[in-house]
C-alpha cells in the first residue's frame, strides 16, 4: 500500500485510498471495550442518591450485546461478500477530504480485514468495502475499452476526402481488423455513427489502393509501349544505313 502522500501549495493530498482508509476509521463503530469503559463511568459518576439499579445495568449490557451480535454477523457478511469480489473488476467511489469525489477503476487482488473491517486492494492500494460503487463483468468491461478506444482512435483521423495510403492506410488497417475480431455484443458498444464511419473510412481506403493499382497497371503498359517503338525505330535505321543505292 502507498504511504506517500502529495503536496500541493504546501498542504498535504490524501490520495484516493488514503481518504477511503480515513473515511472508513473514522466511521467505526462502538466495540465492547469502548461500551464497558462508558459503563464504568456511568457507575463512577452517578447520583449516589438516585444510584442506576443493577437491572438497568444488566438490561443495557444485554441489549449491547445483541447490537454486538448483528454487529458481528454483518461483519462476516461483509467479509464474505468482498471475498466474493476478488479477481472481479470494480469501480471505487471516494470522496477526499475538501469533498472532491474520485472514481478508482481496476481487478481487486486481495482482501485485507483489519478492526472488523473488509478492505479491498486495487493496484496495492486498500478501500473500504463501503466505497464499492459498481461491480463491472470482464466481459463487458473488455467490449468498452476496445469500442472506447476504437472511437477515440476514429475522432484522431483526418476528414474522409483527405485520407492518403501512405499517411493513414496502417492505422485503418489496424482498426479494421480489430473491428472484423469485435463479436456482435462487442460491437453494440459502438454508436451506429461511429461504426458507419469506420466502415466509410475502410471502403475509401479500398478505393485508394484499387485506384493506385489502376494507375501502376496503365503507366506499365506505357512504358512497354515506349519501349516497342524504340526498338522499332533502332531496327528501322541500322536497315537504312545497311543499304547502299546502286
Amino acid at each position: 500500500m502507498a504511504l506517500v502522500a502529495s503536496i500541493v501549495d504546501g498542504k498535504v493530498v490524501e490520495s484516493a485510498s488514503q481518504s477511503s482508509l480515513s473515511n472508513a476509521k473514522s466511521g467505526s463503530t462502538l466495540d465492547k471495550d469502548s461500551f464497558l469503559q462508558l459503563l464504568v463511568a456511568q457507575m463512577q459518576y452517578q447520583d449516589p442518591l438516585e444510584p442506576t439499579s443493577n437491572t438497568e445495568y444488566v438490561a443495557q449490557y444485554a441489549q449491547f450485546s445483541q447490537v454486538e451480535s448483528l454487529n458481528n454477523m454483518s461483519s462476516g457478511m461483509d467479509l464474505m461478500r468482498a471475498n466474493g469480489l476478488v479477481g472481479q473488476e470494480v469501480y471505487i467511489k471516494t470522496t477526499s477530504s475538501t469533498g472532491e469525489t474520485n472514481y478508482v477503476q481496476g481487478k481487486v487482488d486481495y482482501v485485507v480485514y483489519e478492526g472488523g473491517k473488509p478492505y479491498l486492494s486495487i493496484k496495492e492500494n486498500l478501500y473500504s468495502l463501503d466505497d464499492l460503487d459498481t461491480v463491472v463483468d470482464s466481459g463487458y468491461q473488455t467490449a468498452y475499452d476496445k469500442a472506447y478506444d476504437l472511437t477515440v482512435a476514429l475522432n484522431k483521423l483526418p476528414a474522409l476526402a483527405t485520407i492518403t495510403i501512405s499517411g493513414n492506410g496502417t492505422q485503418i488497417d489496424s482498426m479494421a481488423e480489430i473491428f472484423g475480431a469485435m463479436s456482435d455484443y462487442e460491437k453494440s458498444f459502438l454508436t451506429q455513427e461511429n461504426t458507419d464511419k469506420l466502415k466509410a473510412y475502410i471502403a475509401k481506403l479500398e478505393e485508394l489502393r484499387a485506384a493506385a493499382l489502376t494507375k501502376d497497371e496503365v503507366d506499365d503498359t506505357d512504358d512497354t509501349d515506349t519501349n516497342d517503338t524504340v526498338t522499332d525505330t533502332d531496327t528501322d535505321d541500322g536497315i537504312g544505313e545497311g543499304v547502299t543505292s546502286e
